[in-house]
């Protein structure tokens, strides 16, 4: 089993790094120092390994449950709070990173690979329909709808932002984001409200850093409160 996290965590690097089509088994085996035939012992083609990757953390979430399971925070405060948990392992995490690229060059590959927004579509109309229940969603929204647009819009907010500006700059876009978006939602504004308690319970459990202002042309990074 070592050796074959070993290997998955690798060929994750070489996606993330160089895509699917610019990554070769030969580039794993060299990469982790290990034989082509070991590669192939744990898995039996590139295209399994890519699936593997994408399957390993980016489609199916193992950690996403107990982010937005605890019904002793409100539910819209664990989606934002959960947001946030997802745009971080996109920045940081290897094997999610490679797994958001190869869902991205799904058409080059040889393989079905999963869906990566099913579950998080299924949490985002759960904590909407949670906070519908509470009396904390604005009356107009209809969970079933709006949970998807959601998914899509923060996808694509993440990854534009990694694009075309830094990738380090993603929590701070994403605070900006729900500045706009919470009120739409909220039966009760409270947008500044909710980003606060998310940010203090980010902050303590020591899990994942503030967000960071980056200014162009720079490597340093500059914790600061979400705006």
């Amino acid at each position: 089993m070592a050796t074959r996290r070993a290997l998955l965590e690798t060929a994750a690097r070489l996606f993330a790094e160089r895509g699917y089509a610019g990554t070769s088994v030969n580039d794993m085996s060299t990469r982790s120092g290990r034989t082509s035939g070991a590669v192939y012992f744990h898995y039996a083609s590139k295209e399994g390994i890519a699936l593997a990757v994408v399957e390993d953390a980016f489609a199916t979430w193992p950690r996403l449950r107990a982010r937005y399971t605890d019904r002793s925070v409100p539910p819209l405060d664990r989606l934002v709070s959960l947001s946030f948990e997802i745009a971080h392992a996109l920045v940081e995490d290897t094997v999610v990173r490679a797994g958001a690229r190869l869902w991205a060059e799904r058409d080059t590959i040889d393989a079905s690979l999963p869906d990566p927004f099913a579950l998080w579509t299924a949490a985002t109309t759960r904590l909407l329909t949670q906070a519908r229940a509470a009396g904390h969603l604005a009356h107009r929204v209809r969970p079933a709808v709006a949970a998807p647009a959601l998914v899509r819009a923060f996808f694509g907010l993440c990854t534009l932002t990694e694009a075309l500006e830094d990738r380090r700059l993603v929590a701070t876009r994403l605070a900006d984001w729900w500045h706009i978006t919470l009120p739409l939602f909220q039966h009760d504004i409270d947008s500044t409200g909710v980003l606060s308690r998310v940010q203090a319970e980010r902050t303590a459990s020591g899990t994942v850093p503030a967000p960071q202002r980056v200014t162009a042309g720079t490597t340093a990074r500059h914790p600061t409160a979400v705006p």
